[in-house]
């Protein structure tokens, strides 16, 4: 029986998939723990780390359930709201902000 994927697993090809295997760990790193920096918001103390790739764009990890730690999505998440809706906290936003003018967080330009 055969199943479908989306990309290859190089069974047949050990020296491949464990270059393969490598890279992915290379590209976790890269994409969800590069550049990130720890800030608190000032509305609730809940720490998230933060990267801003762009004066546009804003990477958010939440180190802990959103509904758990935050006023905001706690109330979304008791209305029945699942995670995304909103996507952040207004409250969060001005934070960053705040850290991008005092050069807390760097934009690349």
């Amino acid at each position: 029986m055969t199943s479908w994927a989306k990309a290859p697993d190089f069974a047949d090809q050990p020296a491949r998939r464990a270059e393969v295997r490598a890279q992915t760990v290379v590209d976790q790193e890269r994409y969800l723990e590069d550049g990130l920096t720890p800030l608190r918001c000032q509305a609730c103390h809940t720490e998230v780390r933060v990267r801003k790739s762009s004066a546009r764009q804003t990477s958010v990890q939440w180190t802990e359930n959103p509904a758990e730690r935050c006023p905001v999505f706690a109330e979304l998440s008791a209305k029945g709201h699942g995670p995304g809706r909103p996507d952040t906290c207004e409250r969060l936003q001005k934070t960053i902000k705040w850290a991008v003018d005092e050069g807390v967080l760097e934009v690349p330009e």
